[in-house]
C-alpha cells in the first residue's frame, strides 16, 4: 500500500504573494546600455534641485559655446546646462528612443512651467534638421552668438539652443565640418565598455577628440571597476566583454593624455558634494 502524504493547505494570502513576488521580479527594469527611467531621481534624490555633477562645472566652459552631451538619458543635465551656463547650442544623444522621447517631454515641460504656455511642437523641418545633425554627431548652431547674458536668457529660448536625438554614438560616423566647445560624457563608459569593449572605449575616446575644437574640453564621469561587476550579467555581450577586458578606468587619463592626445587634465571631483552613496565618481576635465 502506498503511503499518501498529505500537504500542508498553503495560506490563504499565499497565492497572492507568490504572484505579486512574480510580478516584481517580472517587471524588474533591465537596461542593457544604462539607460534606466527615472535615472536621475535615485541618482541624486528628490530633495536636490540640482545634480551635484553641474555645481562643479564652470560657466566658461559652456557660455556662448556649441556642446554635445553623450548618453543624455531623460536630458535634465543638458537642460540644465542651457539654462544655466547659456551655451550657444547643446546636443544631448543616446541610445535609447524612449529616453529621447522622455527628454523632449521635460524640456516642453519646463519651457511651459517657466513661461506659462505651451511651446509649439517642432516642426517636421525641425526634426529632419536634428537627424541630419545626429548622422553626422555635430549640431549645428541655430543663431550667431552675441553674447547675452545667461539672465537674460529667455526659456522659451531653450528651443533653439537644447537639441535631442537617438544616436548609437559608438557606430556613428563623423562628419569634416563642424566640431564642438565642450563635449560631456557621465557615466556611460562602463556601458561603452560592457557593450563594445576595449575597442568600442577607445573609438569612444577618439571620436570625442575628433569632434572637439582645438582648445576644447571633455568632462568624463567614468564608472569605477568594481560597479562593472554589478551589471555585466545584464547579457550575453556583456558577459563576455567583461571577462576580455583589459583597460581599466584606472587607466582612462593616462590613455587620454598619452595615446589620444588631450594636453591637460584636471580633477574637478574634489569639490563635489550632494551625491548619493555609490554615485560618487571622479569628474575629469580634458583639453584638447
Amino acid at each position: 500500500m502506498n503511503d499518501v502524504v498529505k500537504q500542508k493547505p498553503l495560506p490563504k494570502n499565499a497565492n497572492k504573494s507568490q504572484n505579486s513576488n512574480s510580478k516584481k521580479r517580472k517587471y524588474k527594469e533591465v537596461a542593457l546600455f544604462g539607460n534606466y527611467k527615472n535615472y536621475y531621481g535615485y541618482r541624486i534624490g528628490q530633495e536636490l534641485e540640482e545634480d551635484p555633477r553641474v555645481k562643479v562645472f564652470r560657466k566658461e566652459w559652456f557660455e556662448g559655446k556649441d556642446c554635445l552631451d553623450i548618453g543624455c538619458n531623460s536630458g535634465l543635465i543638458t537642460i540644465n546646462i542651457a539654462k544655466k551656463f547659456c551655451c550657444r547650442s547643446i546636443l544631448g544623444v543616446d541610445i535609447d528612443t524612449d529616453r529621447i522621447e522622455e527628454a523632449k517631454w521635460n524640456l516642453r515641460r519646463i519651457m511651459r512651467e517657466s513661461t506659462g504656455k505651451l511651446p509649439a511642437k517642432p516642426s517636421r523641418l525641425k526634426d529632419a534638421k536634428a537627424a541630419e545633425v545626429s548622422d553626422h554627431c555635430v549640431a549645428e548652431s541655430p543663431t550667431e552668438w552675441k553674447g547675452e547674458d545667461c539672465e537674460g536668457l529667455s526659456p522659451c529660448n531653450l528651443s533653439e539652443r537644447v537639441f535631442f536625438q537617438r544616436e548609437n554614438f559608438v557606430q556613428t560616423r563623423i562628419s569634416d565640418d563642424k566640431r564642438y566647445h565642450t563635449i560631456t560624457c557621465l557615466s556611460v563608459t562602463k556601458w561603452i565598455h560592457l557593450n563594445w569593449g576595449d575597442e568600442g572605449l577607445i573609438n569612444l575616446f577618439t571620436k570625442i577628440w575628433k569632434l572637439l575644437q582645438p582648445g576644447g574640453m571633455l568632462i568624463l564621469e567614468p564608472q569605477p571597476w568594481d560597479s562593472y561587476s554589478k551589471n555585466h550579467k545584464v547579457s550575453e555581450t556583456a558577459r563576455k566583454n567583461y571577462s576580455t577586458i583589459e583597460i581599466f578606468p584606472e587607466s582612462f587619463q593616462d590613455i587620454l593624455l598619452d595615446k589620444i592626445g588631450f594636453r591637460l587634465v584636471e580633477d574637478i571631483s574634489c569639490h563635489l558634494s550632494g551625491s548619493k552613496s555609490g554615485f560618487k565618481r571622479p569628474i575629469l576635465a580634458f583639453w584638447k
